[in-house]
């Protein structure tokens, strides 16, 4: 395979660049969750309607395994090409529909109903999106750099994020909240936008040209006739599918989506950080980490993917809890101070207005010994019997020493997102053989990610519900699984380093 580098530069482009926009699509809906659990559900209970809200989302993850089933075994059969091109048209109409759908107080529970149809459809559409341009990368890379290659594939998800992020904050930061929050309002326009970025992309796909080995494979007439029978009936190749998933994907799955999805929630949620500021945080930290999909990409060419990705869910499994402490410390205001380290700072401002004889709301601005300042709004709570007391702060805004702090932490958390994705798509592509590669590397990649990473939001969120002491307890899952995926990684994984590129 003689490819030029503007020509592999260009299938890059042309691969990543309709990843990008895909992933955009499907994250916008976590990122709008709590708005959209406003919209989409009735008033009265706003911890259901979240709960329902990252039901929904994560019912987009769960059909992601049939999404790579269907698609897998049309991209063995047909062509990379076409496959990932209608993966991606799918992808977007259903994006810009779930822009359409009226709220719950206008067509009541249909709007739910068809929230989540749609969803489905997203999910079914990304099942087969990944696997296609992992494939379609990797069958075009010269030998020995298929690890640099695909990691380009693998800077998109987190790239979508990043411009879902910012197309959000983009938008709110250009209206009144009660605006942006609207039925009609302004967390709309990122769905809309989507079907103008998806037709700049299928503009760009339709001129890319098949795959050269299935290419190959197609003139000689020994693509599979049977893509789904010759990967799961045959046990040898059957046990590699099983060996990817526990041995590797579902580790990385819960890495990725602690480091970015439940890190965003954790932070908004439970620290009580002001919306801009919990969404720049992710930004910065994402832009400052998205390089290292390519170096480790490029490090695994040269000293094999095994140890690069085992490193970090090992590091995950260490580091998630003394970091996710160090945020709850260090948000909160009325213990300890996160300026000066001191307590009981009175406020120089205080604003009350209260509700009733037990609830008021109080709008507090503090200052504290370095000169730093910050605004949270409580709600106190005092019951008549006992006179206990129960206060909430909300909209917390962090000096820049802890702002940048915190982007340090999220950093970490997505460098190690960094270790456990950029070497993965050259890792799976290089245990499949090219005819049934699609569909092979599809369904694990796809259950790893969407069943057990897609969980992570949903799971942490109903365990810190439940056990409401622990506000850590979320983070037992994703170590738990993380763990258990080192052991059989490392135990049965090799760490072969692949020099060729014909199959």
């Amino acid at each position: 395979m003689n490819n030029k580098p503007t020509d592999i530069g260009k299938i890059i482009a042309a691969s990543s660049v309709g990843t990008m926009i895909e992933w955009y699509d499907f994250y916008i809906f976590g990122m709008l969750a709590k708005t959209i659990s406003t919209q989409f559900f009735p008033e009265g209970n706003p911890t259901a309607a979240l709960l329902s809200t990252l039901a929904i989302f994560a019912a987009g993850f769960i059909v992601r395994p049939f999404g790579a089933l269907v698609f897998g075994r049309l991209g063995d059969l047909v062509g990379r090409k076409y496959t990932f091109l209608l993966t991606l048209v799918l992808m977007g109409g259903s994006t810009f529909l779930i822009g359409l759908v009226p709220g719950y107080k206008t067509i009541g529970i249909a709007a739910p109903v068809l929230v989540l149809l749609l969803r489905l459809l997203q999910g079914l559409a990304l099942g087969g999106e990944y696997g296609g341009a992992a494939t379609y990368v990797a069958e075009h890379a010269p030998a020995g750099k298929r690890g640099v290659y695909t990691s380009w594939i693998q800077t998109t998800a987190t790239v979508g994020l990043f411009v879902a992020l910012a197309v959000i904050m983009l938008v709110k930061l250009n209206m009144p909240d009660e605006q942006f929050n609207a039925e009609w309002g302004g967390w709309r326009y990122p769905f809309w936008i989507s079907i103008l970025l998806v037709g700049v992309s299928v503009y760009i796909r339709l001129k890319m040209k098949e795959s050269p080995l299935f290419a190959k494979l197609k003139t000689e007439g020994k693509t599979s006739v049977n893509p789904l029978k010759e990967s799961f009936s045959h046990k040898s190749n059957f046990k590699m599918v099983l060996l990817a998933l526990f041995g590797a994907v579902m580790g990385q799955g819960v890495i990725w989506y602690t480091g970015q999805f439940y890190a965003q929630n954790f932070l908004e949620t439970k620290c009580n950080i002001e919306f801009e500021q919990s969404r720049t945080i992710m930004l910065w930290a994402i832009a400052f980490a998205t390089p290292f999909f390519l170096f480790f990409g490029w490090l695994s060419d040269k000293i094999g993917r095994k140890w690069i990705m085992m490193a970090g869910m090992l590091l995950g499994v260490i580091l998630y809890r003394p970091i996710f402490k160090t945020f709850l410390a260090d948000s909160d205001v009325p213990v300890k101070s996160i300026y000066a380290g001191s307590t009981g700072i009175p406020p120089v401002k205080e604003e009350k207005i209260r509700l009733n004889d037990s609830v008021s709301v109080t709008t507090s601005r503090f200052v504290f010994g370095n000169g730093a300042a910050v605004t949270a709004t409580h709600t106190t709570t005092a019951k008549k019997e006992g006179n206990e007391h129960h206060i909430v702060y909300s909209n917390k805004h962090l000096s820049i020493p802890y702002y940048w702090k915190f982007v340090f932490l999220v950093f970490v958390m997505i460098l190690l997102v960094t270790m456990v994705y950029g070497p993965i798509a050259a890792f799976l592509v290089e245990m499949f053989p090219t005819k049934i590669r699609y569909t092979s590397m599809s369904l694990p990649y796809h259950i790893g990610n969407g069943v057990f990473g897609g969980l992570v939001p949903f799971i942490g969120l109903l365990l810190t519900s439940t056990f409401t002491k622990d506000p850590l307890v979320g983070l037992w899952y994703p170590i738990g699984v993380a763990a258990l995926c080192f052991v059989i990684g490392s135990i049965y994984l090799t760490n072969k380093i692949d020099k060729n590129v014909a199959d």
